[in-house]
């Protein structure tokens, strides 16, 4: 019997404050970080009995210790939800929370729940990237990838070559931009609302609360221009113009519209379509460019409907290659206006939903804003996008301002 494609929504989504590798979260566990958002997400709905949520989806990249053991149930579990709420985990390294969106997205536009939470989580003090992973050799081997393709920063250093018009003076100047964005963006107290406070514990100085990012510094052109260049000598990838290594959870709520109307749900966005793409593992960071094409060719959109973008900051050259291929300026306001994770972090499997719950909040602000989209560069050469509409859109908004 043919079945009817619901509309899936996403309702609201929250994160922890990120905090640097080992830094505020040294002595906190990776599942007890998802498990404050999970419980925030309910907190903040009290309209949505527990019991109608029916699926919890979490990513992790490195799936061992606190961080192993299908933690979307352990986590499920450990945040209240009744016993009768099932979990699993999902790696797809960097867009591990934005692919357990789109997959529990897939489940309720088909009918399989109404009702889902999605995350991720990363804590890469404890857990650095790569750990306990045995590659097979055949990979390198029989040279089905470059050695580089293992290593993210080696990665972002071989698409500089192939993008040589862009520059280290470039990157480092769109890095600064995003510091800067990031600062006003707290000033004008644009973050916090996703923020959910962390009870962190030091072994010497105490209990105290993790309220706001950890990652974010002030710097400038100078001092960005002496850091070195850690994945080649003479390079143009530094620790100023990438994303930090960092600890830290995201979890969104999404549901099928009709059953978010009638839980009385908020709507913040509509999903419109989703794409992930392989590439060639060497230049990762090209990922978004082919994936936004297909979620574009999905949607029967151009990138000229798209008003609003939430790209990870990974490393400063990907987003400037991928802006360069669709005609986008450096410094179009459309293009991460709070800034991104070369300034807030980027703990691998948690960030998608970041970039999500980002947009949400300004669809709220620009109804003139019909549609934004969230995008991605992934480890192992891969790119992952997904379109998003503004429920707030109107037509005679829209003609007052920009798409």
């Amino acid at each position: 019997m043919p079945r009817e494609v619901r509309d899936v929504v996403f309702v609201d989504g929250v994160r922890t404050p990120f905090g640097k590798a080992g830094g505020m979260y040294a002595h906190t566990r990776a599942d007890d970080l998802v498990i404050r958002c999970i419980r925030e997400l309910l907190r903040r709905n009290p309209q949505l009995p527990p019991d109608r949520v029916e699926e919890v989806a979490i990513a992790a990249t490195t799936q061992i210790g606190d961080q192993g053991l299908t933690i979307g149930r352990t986590a499920a579990l450990l945040a209240g939800l009744p016993k009768t709420v099932p979990g699993f985990s999902i790696d797809r390294m960097c867009a591990g929370a934005m692919t357990a969106v789109t997959t529990v997205a897939s489940g309720i536009a088909m009918g399989a729940y109404d009702v889902a939470i999605a995350g991720g989580v990363e804590h890469m003090g404890r857990h650095p990237m790569g750990e306990g992973v045995d590659p097979n050799p055949r990979i390198v081997a029989e040279k089905l990838v470059d050695p580089s393709a293992l290593v993210m920063g080696s990665t972002a250093e071989n698409l500089h070559d192939r993008v040589p018009h862009i520059t280290k003076q470039r990157t480092d100047a769109f890095a600064l931009a995003s510091q800067q964005k990031t600062a006003k963006a707290y000033a004008n107290g644009k973050l916090q609302g996703d923020l959910v406070s962390v009870a962190i514990r030091d072994p010497e100085t105490g209990w105290g609360l993790a309220g706001v990012d950890e990652a974010p510094r002030d710097t400038s052109l100078e001092k960005l221009a002496t850091l070195k260049t850690p994945f080649r000598p003479h390079g143009k990838v530094t620790a100023g113009n990438a994303a930090g290594l960092n600890d830290g959870a995201t979890a969104s709520l999404l549901a099928d519209e009709a059953t978010a109307r009638e839980l009385g749900l908020p709507v913040a966005m509509r999903l419109v379509s989703y794409g992930y793409v392989g590439v060639e593992p060497e230049v990762m960071g090209v990922g978004p460019i082919p994936s936004t094409e297909k979620a574009l060719r999905i949607a029967g959109l151009s990138i000229d409907d798209i008003g609003l973008f939430e790209l990870n900051e990974a490393f400063a050259v990907q987003v400037l290659a991928f802006l360069d291929h669709f005609g986008i300026a450096d410094d179009d306001p459309r293009v991460n206006p709070w800034g991104g994770a070369i300034a807030i972090g980027h703990p691998l499997a948690s960030s998608g939903v970041r970039l999500m719950t980002q947009l949400a909040r300004q669809f709220a602000e620009h109804p003139e804003v019909r549609y934004g989209l969230t995008a991605m560069c992934i480890g192992i050469g891969m790119g992952g996008t997904v379109i998003w509409e503004n429920p707030h859109w109107t037509a005679s908004a829209q003609e007052g301002g920009d798409k």
